[in-house]
């Protein structure tokens, strides 16, 4: 049965978006704060490292508002994403 996704939740949508960057950017800011340490030259400092998840934290929430607010507008007029789905028996377990 095919299905599709009409509007999302503008606020609900950046808030899982934000979340997700913040997670995705500790690891790179993990690493490049190796080097940053080491670095005798003047490069990005530690501390910029520290706010960069910050950053991306917050620019990924409100770049997702913008988005969810331009899909919603687009979907209104073309549709929404489609996808298909299948009923599955209750108490079975689909490994991945």
């Amino acid at each position: 049965m095919k299905k599709q996704i009409v509007q999302v939740s503008i606020l609900q949508s950046a808030k899982v978006m934000a979340a997700l960057y913040f997670v995705i950017s500790i690891p790179f800011a993990l690493l490049m704060m190796i080097p940053a340490m080491f670095s005798p030259a003047p490069g990005m400092s530690v501390g910029m490292l520290i706010l960069m998840p910050v950053f991306y934290t917050v620019f990924g929430f409100l770049f997702s508002v913008f988005g969810a607010w331009i899909y919603n507008l687009v979907a209104a007029r073309i549709g929404g994403f489609e996808f298909q789905t299948v009923e599955v028996g209750s108490g079975q377990v689909r490994s991945a």
